[in-house]
């Protein structure tokens, strides 16, 4: 079984949100996502991640890097549900496309899964979820302040198999 493209997880994760009136801000959802890549890594059954960017340890708790980027123009704001994309084409720009977004790349029983994790956090504010992250070993052990360390696998499945 193959890990999922970030942003493929980041469109189910925010629609579903949306579905369910949880509402999920780019801070939020990083944190989301760093709780499903732990519970992948715990309770799949072959164990195997989520996705495959890396997560890094930023000031406000973990964070995915190439998802931040994503959708940092809704600043703290809510970001809403997600009908198309842009499919960037870094080689051509009059080749990028807008592309209808099917929520058919993830399986559902992975999606079970993921929205597991988003229901289990849809009462906590992003400022909740910081702070829970900041009391855990994986991102105190990575953190050093303007270093954006990455918060590894191990380190994930080390602390959440404890």
């Amino acid at each position: 079984m193959m890990s999922y493209k970030v942003l493929d997880v980041c469109r189910h994760v925010i629609n579903y949100s949306n579905e369910h009136d949880y509402g999920i801000s780019n801070l939020k959802l990083q944190k989301v996502l760093y709780f499903i890549q732990a519970y992948f890594l715990t309770k799949k059954k072959d164990h195997t991640p989520c996705f495959d960017e890396k997560i890094e340890a930023w000031d406000f708790g973990p964070v995915v890097p190439e998802a931040y980027h994503e959708y940092k123009q809704y600043g703290s704001g809510d970001i809403p549900a997600i009908e198309s994309y842009i499919m960037f084409d870094e080689n051509d720009i009059w080749n990028s496309k807008r592309i209808e977004f099917e929520d058919t790349t993830i399986v559902d029983e992975d999606k079970a899964l993921i929205d597991k994790v988003i229901d289990k956090f849809a009462d906590y504010s992003a400022t909740d979820l910081v702070s829970l992250t900041h009391r855990q070993s994986p991102w105190i052990d990575a953190y050093v302040p303007y270093q954006n360390n990455e918060i590894t696998i191990n380190a994930i499945r080390e602390y959440f198999n404890g």
